[in-house]
């Protein structure tokens, strides 16, 4: 587990109140490691990930940054609070 880190995995914004652990490999595949994420970050993740593409794609963000779904997100939250939540399709 990444103890200490101050800022969100996938849209390195400041973590607020509230704050999940994201695992890059999920648990169904043996992942172990965990990253933090704001919630609305981690429903964007498994929004659009299928749990054997998060396997595949694993700690590397820049792979995950790839996905236009992701990078556009990641382009429209990055100015958002912290604690900010909205409707994830």
């Amino acid at each position: 587990m990444s103890e200490g880190r101050t800022t969100c995995w996938l849209c390195e914004r400041p973590i607020g109140s509230l704050v999940q652990y994201h695992h890059p490999v999920p648990k169904a595949k043996k992942g172990r490691f965990t990253v933090p994420v704001h919630p609305i970050c981690h429903k964007a993740i498994h929004a659009n990930f299928t749990n054997a593409e998060l396997a595949r794609i694993g700690e590397d963000r820049e792979a995950m940054l790839a996905n236009d779904a992701i990078a556009k997100f990641v382009r429209w939250v990055v100015d958002k609070p912290p604690d900010f939540h909205a409707p994830t399709r």
